[in-house]
Parts: C-alpha cells; structure tokens; sequence
C-alpha cells in the first residue's frame, strides 16, 4: 500500500474489501491493461473477476443480495480500479448510478424486479440523459414520451451512452407532456424510463436501436454509444417511481453521486501517473545520476503528490457526506472539479517526468495522457461544477437584511 492517499478510519470490512480490489487491480487489471486498450476491447475477462469479487452489488442492499456497503467503500474501490484501467471503473459507474436510483426511487416491484440480478452483474445498467445538441443544458432534451392507452411510444436520440452495448436495462431520460400544462418549467415535465433490452448492437428490441461503438481518443474498452428510439413501446410499469415528471430529480439524485465517483476515478489515475512518475525518475539517469536527484524532478514529484493527497481526501469528505444522509452537492462538486483537474496536471508532470518516452505507445502514461481528458467533462464539465459551487456558496452565505 503506498503512503499516499490513505483514509482514516475505515473499518476491518472497508480495509479488507479495498485490500481484495487493489490486489485484483495489481495481479489481473495492470499487467492487460495498455494491450487492451490499445485493441479497444471490451475486458470481459476483467469484468468477470469483478462479478465475482461482487462489486456489481457492492451499494445494493444485502435484501436484495449486494453487500450492502456505503458509497465511500465504493468509491475507494473505485479509485484502486481506475488506477488500473480507467475504463473498467466506467462499467462499473453507469450500472451503479442506475442501482442507486432503483434503490432511492424506484417502486417495490422495480427493486424486486432488477436489483436482486443487478447485484449478481446478470442485468447490467446504463443510464442516458444526453443528447446530440444539448451538452450541458439538460432542460434542453427533445427526446419525448407520448402515454397511447396503458402505453408510452418514446422518440428520439441520446448520446454518450456508457455501458450502451453491453448494458441490458438502461435508464432513459425523455421529456413528457402528460398530466404538465403547457408552461410547465422543462424540469418538471422530465420522466425516467426503465428500458429493457438485449445486449449487443443494432436493433435491440423493436423500436430501439444502438448503433456501433463511437470511436474516441481514449476511455477504450468500455462502449460508448449513441441511442435511438423511433416508435419504442414500453409499459406503465417502466416508470421509474411509477409517476411522470420526477426524472430530472432521480437524474440529478444519480449525478451527484456519479460525480464522487468521477472525482475517485480522478484520483485513481493520478496516483497511478504519480507511481509511473517516480518509478521512471529514479530509473532514468541524466548527467552521471538518476533524475530524481535534480532539483527540478523533485519538485514536480512534490507537487504531483501534494495534488494526489489532496484529490483524495475531498472525494473522501464527499463521500462520507453523502453517506452520513447530508446533502452533499457542495462537497461533490468541488471533488470532481480538483480531482479531474489535479489528475490532469498530475498526469501531465508525469508525461514531461517520461521525456520522450511517454510519447511511446510502450510506456503506460500514454494511455493516461489520453485517458484524463474524459474526466474533465464527465458527470459535468468544470464549468458546471463551478456553477453548482457558486450558487451552494451563495446559498450558504446569504447576507441577511
């Protein structure tokens, strides 16, 4: 275990479980890791380890057969995993985020129907609220839901849909008119849908359709897709909550806890360049000795460390917020905005540590290089996240009088 990044008082249970996942990560995720990314291959061999070790039902409730651990558990577990292979800790987030929305806000019957094999990893979750033309302005969504009888057709198209081949329920926000008079604020007139579908591309089930992976620069592995409904029929029942105009909530709800996870994954990838960094700084030699024995490579280690220590313990106090029933928009916004800055500076430092070499695709901290940039629009991009921040700041110091 390395001397940074270290949180106090976890349990014998919390160690244990982080123990387990960090030795997976060592032995099973590293040593595959850059090879499969640079194939772009899904790793199923990987993912399978992880139903195993039981971290699709790490948040699910014991009832339901999870572990019924807290969302700080699951984020350090988060953090080991993305400082093995970033993507992998993406297959994991989205089938997370959509067990958790069950959990909060789905009725009985949804969470006897799903959560019990979501817990196994037998049904796989994604969730969708992005679109082609709207970026950060959810209230923007042109996706609909039209009630026909004891039926909704849905139309539209979503986009970044993580899990979007492999997924087999995803969670779709759609804007629905029913029962919202006109000039009802588009947040309120949101509903999300429980989609069941089969895994794979092309028309999935009638009406549905995911087209073929979108080619990115990194985050390889995990498919990112778009979504596109024309005519999709789904059931009453596939109201998440069982009542229209509540999704922006429930997505939101799922967000802020999806941006602690993008904050742990932020500091998953800097620990694992700042390892990179000065595992190469000692090896390399330059003017007769190491280059971390110069001045300039010892500051620069200094530096990434202290952005490494610091990411942690705000994904840390975020979580722990969250899980001690506080709201915790405050404190989640300001983790995923350090972490996947800091990540991003610390991956960098750790690319000039490498000279030359970390434009190899031999070296590791290539496949960091391109993977850090995802987490700064990921869950929110950093602007949002200083909006979000702003306004919870003037909230809380409201002058008086």
């Amino acid at each position: 275990m390395s001397r940074l990044a270290q949180t106090p008082g976890l349990t014998d249970v919390q160690q244990e479980i982080v123990s387990t996942v960090r030795d997976f990560v060592d032995k099973e995720i590293i040593p595959v890791a850059t090879e499969l990314e640079h194939r772009d291959e899904y790793p199923q061999q990987i993912v399978n380890g992880l139903k195993e070790l039981g971290l699709f039902g790490l948040m699910i409730p014991e009832e339901y057969g999870g572990l019924g651990e807290s969302l700080l558990t699951y984020a350090l577990c988060v953090e080991e995993i993305a400082r093995g292979w970033m993507s992998v800790s993406g297959i994991i987030n989205t089938h997370f985020i959509v067990a958790y929305m069950l959990k909060q806000h789905g009725t009985q019957e949804q969470k006897d129907r799903y959560l019990p094999k979501m817990a196994l990893g037998e049904t796989r979750g994604a969730f969708s609220m992005s679109e082609p033309a709207l970026g950060s302005d959810v209230s923007a969504i042109t996706s609909k839901a039209v009630k026909e009888g004891e039926e909704y057709v849905l139309t539209g198209q979503k986009m970044w849909l993580t899990n979007g081949g492999t997924s087999s329920l995803v969670a779709v926000l759609v804007r629905s008119d029913e029962g919202h008079p006109e000039g009802t604020p588009p947040h309120k007139s949101m509903t999300t849908f429980l989609v069941e579908k089969e895994p794979g591309f092309g028309e999935v089930r009638p009406g549905l359709t995911i087209p073929g992976k979108i080619d990115k620069m990194g985050y390889k592995g995990v498919d990112t897709t778009e979504l596109i409904m024309d005519g999709l029929r789904l059931p009453a029942d596939s109201v998440l909550g069982g009542t229209t105009g509540r999704g922006f909530y429930h997505m939101m709800d799922g967000v802020e806890v999806g941006r602690v996870n993008v904050a742990a994954r932020g500091c998953g990838v800097a620990q694992r360049a700042f390892e990179l960094g000065i595992s190469y700084a000692q090896q390399r030699q330059t003017f007769g000795r190491p280059i971390a024995q110069h001045q300039a490579i010892q500051f620069k280690l200094a530096e990434m460390a202290t952005k490494v220590e610091a990411a942690h313990a705000m994904m840390v106090n975020a979580a722990r917020k969250k899980d001690s029933g506080e709201r915790n928009d405050l404190e989640a916004g300001m983790a995923k905005y350090l972490a996947s800055e800091y990540c991003k500076e610390v991956v960098e430092d750790a690319f000039r540590i490498h000279g030359g070499y970390g434009f190899s695709k031999e070296y590791e901290i290539e496949r960091l290089y391109r993977e850090a940039p995802m987490l700064l629009i990921g869950e929110g991009t950093a602007e949002i996240q200083k909006m979000i921040i702003g306004r919870r700041l003037l909230e809380e110091y409201r002058l008086q009088g």
